[in-house]
This record gives structure tokens, C-alpha cells and sequence, in this order.
């Protein structure tokens, strides 16, 4: 196999990690929110808040540079309006996903003293998680849009 098609299996191989732990982890953020189980919520959310620093987190710094390589190997020039778009989306997605880590830290932390102390919890947890809702669309939207580009590769 040609260092190529390695690094090119790696890189789908990676945003299939990327893309999919995305998405099941805001299902079953979401769903253990709707729960309204302080248990459920710091379970759930202690996960989430692991597996996005243990897989999300790494993906994410592959994928760019994985990327990146197969430019090089391929001789595409970064100009091509498809490489350009990918990039920008790519980018919009990191600049949600960013945030939404510190409001899943900040969703298991409140949950975890809610807990501990037997109190519900606060209030600003509804609008983290609003926000964490609101963050979650634009990055799946783009990447929706990137694995478009990536496959058609339009000119």
C-alpha cells in the first residue's frame, strides 16, 4: 500500500471517529439531559467530558494534518476553491466545538455538586445546555458540508 492511500484510509478512517463520536455523544448528552436525572446528567456527561479530550480532541488535530499531507502528496494546490471551503468549514466547526467542551465541563460539574449536595440544578445549566444545543448545529451542518466536498471535490 502507498503512503498515500495509508494516510487517505486514516484520514476517513479518523473523521468517521470524528464525525460519529460527535454525533452519539450529543444524543446521549441530549437524552441524558431530557432525563432530568442528576445521576444520568454527571454519568453521561463525565463520559462525554472524557471522550471528547481522548478521541474528539486527537481526530481533531489529525484530521488538518492528515489533510494537509495528502495535499502534498496529491500536488492539489490549497487555491482549489473545494480545499479552500473545507478548510473555512472546518475551522467553523472547531470554532463550535470549542465552546461546547467547556460547557459539557461546566453541565458535569454542575450536575456532579447538585448531586454530591442534594440541590437541583442551577438554572444556568439550562443555558449552557441551550447554547451547547445552538453550537452543536453549525459544526454538524459543516461537516456535513466537508464530507460533501471531500468525496465530489467540486471545482
Amino acid at each position: 500500500m502507498s503512503i498515500y492511500l495509508l494516510l487517505k484510509t486514516l484520514h476517513i478512517l479518523s473523521s468517521t471517529v470524528l464525525f460519529g463520536l460527535g454525533a452519539g455523544s450529543a444524543y446521549y448528552a441530549l437524552r441524558a439531559w431530557r432525563s432530568g436525572k442528576l445521576e444520568v446528567i454527571a454519568v453521561t456527561f463525565r463520559h462525554l467530558v472524557f471522550a471528547d479530550w481522548a478521541f474528539t480532541a486527537t481526530t481533531a488535530v489529525f484530521q488538518p494534518l492528515s489533510g494537509l499531507a495528502l495535499v502534498h502528496i496529491a500536488g492539489w494546490p490549497l487555491q482549489q476553491s473545494w480545499l479552500m471551503w473545507s478548510i473555512g468549514l472546518y475551522c467553523l466547526a472547531g470554532a463550535c466545538w470549542l465552546p461546547v467542551v467547556w460547557l459539557q465541563i461546566r453541565v458535569h460539574k454542575m450536575a456532579e455538586h447538585a448531586l454530591r449536595d442534594g440541590t437541583p440544578m442551577p438554572i444556568k445549566a439550562a443555558t449552557y445546555m441551550r447554547w451547547w444545543f445552538a453550537l452543536g448545529w453549525p459544526a454538524f451542518l459543516a461537516f456535513m458540508a466537508i464530507f460533501y466536498l471531500m468525496v465530489a471535490k467540486p471545482a
